[in-house]
């Protein structure tokens, strides 16, 4: 990372932005980071709440799908999903709506940040060290869900 945050600055780089919501620990090993490389750490969206950012993002058009989840907080079920209105109000109430503490991860593959859309589907899922992973492949019809 250090040589990733010196290089930025040399190609004039003044900020570097992250995503994180609301984990103050992880924010905290965000701004340490990059100290002293000359990068300013952004967190555009910290503290926006969660439900409210989730569906802020399916309304403005962000398409994707789960590709891991930790079975402990939500059934496999969910692995290889959309993440759309539907997806949301699926989750169990215990589980933040971004994925925040870890709950799940996503693939996005359409949206108002893509100059076009990537056509994948998913196949199957793979277990390993206790979490799940959805397998996405190109899409063999590429209509999007």
């Amino acid at each position: 990372m250090e040589a990733v945050c010196v290089r930025a600055v040399q190609e004039g780089f003044e900020a570097v932005a992250f995503g994180d919501l609301f984990l103050e620990e992880i924010r905290a090993y965000r701004i340490e980071h990059p100290a002293g490389t000359g990068l300013e750490p952004v967190f555009p969206i910290w503290g926006i709440p969660t439900d409210q950012l989730a569906r802020q993002m399916v309304a403005a058009g962000l398409r994707a799908r789960i590709t891991c989840l930790d079975p402990r907080q939500l059934p496999a079920s969910f692995c290889g999903r959309v993440y759309n209105a539907e997806f949301l109000n699926d989750l169990p109430p215990a589980v933040d709506p971004c994925g925040e503490r870890g709950e799940f991860h996503s693939f996005a593959y359409a949206g108002p940040m893509f100059s076009q859309p990537i056509p994948v589907e998913h196949t199957h899922d793979v277990e390993r060290e206790g979490f799940l992973y959805g397998d996405l492949v190109p899409a063999s019809d590429p209509v999007l869900p």
